[in-house]
Protein backbone atom coordinates (compact mmCIF):
# COMPACT_ATOMS: atom_id res chain seq x y z
CA UNK A 1 0.00 0.00 0.00
CA UNK A 2 1.37 3.17 -0.80
CA UNK A 3 2.03 5.84 1.85
CA UNK A 4 -0.14 9.10 1.40
CA UNK A 5 1.35 12.29 0.82
CA UNK A 6 2.77 14.08 4.05
CA UNK A 7 3.40 17.99 3.82
CA UNK A 8 4.27 20.51 6.51
CA UNK A 9 3.08 23.92 7.47
CA UNK A 10 4.48 26.81 9.35
CA UNK A 11 2.75 29.20 10.91
CA UNK A 12 2.82 32.42 12.98
CA UNK A 13 -0.49 33.13 13.36
CA UNK A 14 -2.13 30.07 14.95
CA UNK A 15 -5.58 30.37 13.86
CA UNK A 16 -4.38 30.32 10.30
CA UNK A 17 -4.07 26.57 10.99
CA UNK A 18 -7.82 25.27 10.47
CA UNK A 19 -7.69 27.64 7.14
CA UNK A 20 -4.86 26.18 5.37
CA UNK A 21 -6.31 22.41 6.57
CA UNK A 22 -9.73 23.05 4.83
CA UNK A 23 -7.89 24.54 1.78
CA UNK A 24 -5.55 21.12 1.88
CA UNK A 25 -8.83 18.79 2.89
CA UNK A 26 -10.40 19.98 -0.04
CA UNK A 27 -7.86 20.40 -2.64
CA UNK A 28 -5.91 16.54 -1.68
CA UNK A 29 -8.35 14.65 0.74
CA UNK A 30 -5.87 11.92 0.88
CA UNK A 31 -2.77 14.53 1.83
CA UNK A 32 -1.58 14.09 5.76
CA UNK A 33 -0.43 17.43 7.09
CA UNK A 34 1.52 18.53 10.27
CA UNK A 35 1.31 21.40 11.20
CA UNK A 36 3.82 23.81 13.43
CA UNK A 37 2.38 27.31 14.82
CA UNK A 38 4.80 29.50 16.18
CA UNK A 39 3.53 33.30 16.84
CA UNK A 40 7.31 34.43 18.26
CA UNK A 41 8.36 34.32 14.75
CA UNK A 42 6.19 37.40 13.58
CA UNK A 43 6.65 38.91 16.52
CA UNK A 44 10.26 39.02 16.29
CA UNK A 45 9.61 39.98 12.38
CA UNK A 46 8.05 42.79 14.00
CA UNK A 47 10.05 43.98 16.46
CA UNK A 48 13.30 43.46 15.08
CA UNK A 49 13.11 42.31 11.57
CA UNK A 50 14.29 39.01 10.25
CA UNK A 51 17.20 38.15 11.64
CA UNK A 52 19.80 35.03 11.79
CA UNK A 53 17.35 34.28 14.99
CA UNK A 54 14.31 33.65 12.61
CA UNK A 55 15.95 31.96 9.67
CA UNK A 56 17.73 29.63 12.51
CA UNK A 57 14.33 28.85 14.01
CA UNK A 58 12.65 28.53 10.58
CA UNK A 59 15.15 25.99 9.18
CA UNK A 60 14.94 23.92 12.36
CA UNK A 61 11.21 23.71 11.77
CA UNK A 62 11.49 22.62 8.28
CA UNK A 63 14.12 20.15 9.34
CA UNK A 64 11.76 18.89 11.96
CA UNK A 65 8.97 18.38 9.57
CA UNK A 66 11.30 16.69 6.88
CA UNK A 67 12.10 14.36 9.96
CA UNK A 68 8.61 13.92 10.26
CA UNK A 69 7.95 12.82 7.00
CA UNK A 70 6.91 15.80 5.46
CA UNK A 71 7.95 15.79 0.92
CA UNK A 72 7.32 19.60 1.21
CA UNK A 73 6.65 22.67 3.37
CA UNK A 74 4.56 25.64 3.07
CA UNK A 75 6.00 29.37 5.16
CA UNK A 76 1.92 30.82 5.72
CA UNK A 77 3.42 34.34 6.67
CA UNK A 78 4.77 36.38 4.39
CA UNK A 79 6.51 38.27 6.90
CA UNK A 80 9.01 34.77 7.08
CA UNK A 81 8.97 33.97 3.55
CA UNK A 82 12.65 35.13 2.56
CA UNK A 83 13.69 32.45 4.89
CA UNK A 84 12.07 29.94 2.27
CA UNK A 85 15.83 29.00 0.50
CA UNK A 86 17.91 28.90 3.58
CA UNK A 87 15.52 26.97 5.07
CA UNK A 88 15.03 24.32 1.84
CA UNK A 89 18.52 24.19 1.81
CA UNK A 90 19.17 23.09 5.51
CA UNK A 91 16.51 20.69 5.97
CA UNK A 92 16.65 19.12 1.96
CA UNK A 93 13.15 19.32 0.81
CA UNK A 94 10.85 22.04 -0.66
CA UNK A 95 10.32 24.79 1.12
CA UNK A 96 7.38 27.38 -0.71
CA UNK A 97 6.40 30.91 0.44
CA UNK A 98 3.17 31.13 0.19
CA UNK A 99 2.73 34.11 -1.79
CA UNK A 100 5.05 33.36 -4.45
CA UNK A 101 2.22 32.13 -6.92
CA UNK A 102 0.03 35.13 -5.97
CA UNK A 103 2.72 37.22 -7.03
CA UNK A 104 3.59 35.58 -10.13
CA UNK A 105 -0.45 36.01 -11.14
CA UNK A 106 -0.13 39.50 -10.01
CA UNK A 107 2.69 40.05 -12.81
CA UNK A 108 0.59 38.61 -15.38
CA UNK A 109 -2.95 40.11 -14.94
CA UNK A 110 -0.67 43.45 -14.58
CA UNK A 111 1.40 42.88 -18.36
CA UNK A 112 -2.01 41.87 -19.69
CA UNK A 113 -3.95 45.20 -18.27
CA UNK A 114 -1.33 47.03 -19.43
CA UNK A 115 -0.74 46.00 -23.17
CA UNK A 116 -4.50 46.52 -23.63
CA UNK A 117 -4.14 50.00 -22.50
CA UNK A 118 -1.18 51.01 -24.09
CA UNK A 119 0.76 51.34 -20.90
CA UNK A 120 2.88 50.02 -18.22
CA UNK A 121 1.24 47.10 -15.87
CA UNK A 122 0.20 48.36 -12.55
CA UNK A 123 0.02 46.95 -9.08
CA UNK A 124 -0.88 47.39 -5.88
CA UNK A 125 0.64 45.41 -3.04
CA UNK A 126 -1.38 46.14 0.55
CA UNK A 127 -0.02 44.89 3.96
CA UNK A 128 -1.61 45.59 7.06
CA UNK A 129 1.98 45.09 8.84
CA UNK A 130 4.85 46.70 7.22
CA UNK A 131 6.89 43.13 8.31
CA UNK A 132 5.35 41.77 5.37
CA UNK A 133 4.96 44.99 3.05
CA UNK A 134 8.44 44.71 2.45
CA UNK A 135 9.25 40.81 1.88
CA UNK A 136 6.16 40.57 -0.17
CA UNK A 137 6.72 43.69 -2.15
CA UNK A 138 10.00 42.65 -3.20
CA UNK A 139 8.79 39.37 -4.35
CA UNK A 140 6.72 41.40 -6.65
CA UNK A 141 9.40 43.19 -7.81
CA UNK A 142 11.40 40.21 -8.67
CA UNK A 143 8.88 38.52 -10.73
CA UNK A 144 8.37 41.59 -12.48
CA UNK A 145 12.15 41.69 -13.26
CA UNK A 146 12.04 37.97 -13.98
CA UNK A 147 8.98 39.12 -16.53
CA UNK A 148 10.94 41.86 -18.46
CA UNK A 149 8.01 43.81 -18.81
CA UNK A 150 6.63 46.81 -17.93
CA UNK A 151 5.10 47.01 -14.60
CA UNK A 152 4.68 49.63 -11.84
CA UNK A 153 4.42 48.46 -8.49
CA UNK A 154 3.26 50.12 -5.33
CA UNK A 155 3.51 48.96 -1.49
CA UNK A 156 1.08 50.46 1.01
CA UNK A 157 0.09 49.47 4.90
CA UNK A 158 -3.21 49.43 5.39
CA UNK A 159 -3.21 52.38 8.43
CA UNK A 160 -4.92 51.08 11.73
CA UNK A 161 -5.92 47.03 10.15
CA UNK A 162 -3.45 45.40 12.40
CA UNK A 163 -4.00 47.55 15.34
CA UNK A 164 -7.79 46.62 15.32
CA UNK A 165 -7.20 42.98 14.55
CA UNK A 166 -4.67 42.82 17.60
CA UNK A 167 -7.61 44.83 19.83
CA UNK A 168 -10.41 41.80 18.39
CA UNK A 169 -11.65 44.15 16.59
CA UNK A 170 -12.05 42.01 12.85
CA UNK A 171 -14.89 43.72 11.75
CA UNK A 172 -12.56 46.75 11.69
CA UNK A 173 -10.18 45.17 10.18
CA UNK A 174 -11.76 43.83 7.26
CA UNK A 175 -13.24 47.21 6.85
CA UNK A 176 -10.28 48.83 6.60
CA UNK A 177 -8.87 46.59 4.33
CA UNK A 178 -11.79 47.09 1.91
CA UNK A 179 -11.03 50.63 2.06
CA UNK A 180 -8.27 50.85 1.23
CA UNK A 181 -8.87 48.01 -1.76
CA UNK A 182 -11.73 50.33 -3.19
CA UNK A 183 -9.00 53.29 -3.16
CA UNK A 184 -5.97 51.00 -4.88
CA UNK A 185 -8.72 49.74 -7.49
CA UNK A 186 -9.20 53.21 -8.98
CA UNK A 187 -5.19 53.41 -10.03
CA UNK A 188 -4.54 49.75 -10.60
CA UNK A 189 -4.56 46.07 -12.38
CA UNK A 190 -4.70 44.12 -9.50
CA UNK A 191 -4.45 44.17 -6.36
CA UNK A 192 -2.64 41.94 -3.54
CA UNK A 193 -3.28 41.05 -0.53
CA UNK A 194 -0.19 40.80 1.09
CA UNK A 195 -1.36 38.80 4.09
CA UNK A 196 -3.29 35.20 4.27
CA UNK A 197 -4.98 36.74 7.12
CA UNK A 198 -6.17 39.52 5.06
CA UNK A 199 -7.98 36.73 2.54
CA UNK A 200 -11.32 36.75 4.60
CA UNK A 201 -11.80 40.67 4.17
CA UNK A 202 -12.04 40.33 0.63
CA UNK A 203 -11.19 38.01 -2.24
CA UNK A 204 -12.62 38.69 -5.45
CA UNK A 205 -13.04 41.19 -8.23
CA UNK A 206 -13.54 45.06 -6.85
CA UNK A 207 -15.12 47.06 -10.11
CA UNK A 208 -13.68 44.69 -12.33
CA UNK A 209 -10.12 44.70 -10.70
CA UNK A 210 -8.91 41.60 -9.25
CA UNK A 211 -7.71 41.46 -6.21
CA UNK A 212 -5.57 38.47 -5.04
CA UNK A 213 -4.99 36.91 -1.53
CA UNK A 214 -2.41 33.82 -0.89
CA UNK A 215 -3.62 31.33 0.38
CA UNK A 216 -5.14 28.89 -2.04
CA UNK A 217 -2.30 29.16 -4.48
CA UNK A 218 0.13 28.47 -1.71
CA UNK A 219 -1.75 25.33 -0.89
CA UNK A 220 -1.38 24.44 -4.71
CA UNK A 221 2.28 25.43 -5.14
CA UNK A 222 2.89 23.42 -1.68
CA UNK A 223 1.05 19.96 -3.61
CA UNK A 224 3.01 20.60 -7.10
CA UNK A 225 6.29 21.02 -4.30
CA UNK A 226 5.62 17.70 -2.68
CA UNK A 227 4.44 15.73 -5.61
CA UNK A 228 7.66 16.31 -7.47
CA UNK A 229 9.84 15.92 -4.82
CA UNK A 230 12.27 12.98 -5.30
Amino acid sequence: MNRPLVVGLVHTVPALAGTFEQLLTAAAPTVRTIHVADAWLLRTAIDTGVDERVHERVAEHAAHLAGSGARAVLLTCSSIGETAAGAAERAGLPVVRVDEPMAHDAVDLAVAAGRAAGRPGRVAVLATLSSTLGPTGRLVDDAVTRSGARVTVTATVVEGAAAARAAGDHAGHDARVRAAVARCAEESDVVVLAQASMAAALDGDTDGTPVLSSPSGGVGALLEAARGAP
